[in-house]
């Protein structure tokens, strides 16, 4: 009975047990792998090995390690090797990488926010409003970030305000017409 060609159409190896690779390309130099040593009967590849520098400790000047009170005293400890050198401060990026992060203009931010708090208390979308355009003046001298904020509050507040401008001439009218209406039938 034979088995059916694998994902990649290499039949599997029938008897060294192991994954088969690609088929060999002729045009490619062969190279040999170099043969594994064989490994003593009872070989624990995880057992500590014997310490190669047990007869320097007695002697710190054979030592390959600095003496004790390496480095000296105000100097920070030295990286391991194969980790990144922490930059100075330990902050990073390091001082001079990036770009510089604008101050945000807080005159826009307390317009913006006391603008959309003007649909549930219309009182506040006209001072929203007069603050986003202060905040742009402001933004315009100090060259701060947050213009995007000043104009959304101008939007939003003076639309609110104009919508709080109608709903009050609204109730003016229908105030006005149901008193023209009252003294009219009596």
């Amino acid at each position: 009975m034979t088995q059916p060609p694998q994902a990649g159409g290499w039949p599997e190896p029938a008897s060294t047990g192991q994954p088969s690779g690609p088929p060999a390309d002729p045009t490619l130099p062969v190279h040999p792998q170099p043969p594994i040593p064989p490994q003593p009967s009872g070989y624990d590849p995880y057992q500590p090995v014997a310490d190669s520098y047990a007869g320097m400790k007695s002697d710190p000047a054979a030592a390959p390690y600095p003496p004790a009170g390496y480095p000296p005293a105000g100097y920070p400890p030295a990286q391991p090797p194969g980790y990144p050198q922490a930059p100075p401060g330990y902050g990073y990026p390091p001082p001079g990488y990036g770009y510089p992060q604008q101050k945000t203009n807080s005159m826009a931010i307390v317009a913006l926010v006391l603008s959309l708090i003007g649909v549930g208390s219309c009182i506040t979308a006209p001072i929203g409003a007069i603050m986003g355009h202060v905040a742009m003046r402001q933004i315009r001298e100090t060259g701060e970030s947050g213009e995007g904020m000043a104009k959304a509050a101008i939007i939003v507040g003076w639309i609110l305000t104009g919508l709080l401008a109608l709903v009050i001439i609204g109730y003016a009218v229908a105030i006005a017409f149901a008193i023209a209406n009252s003294s009219s039938t009596t």
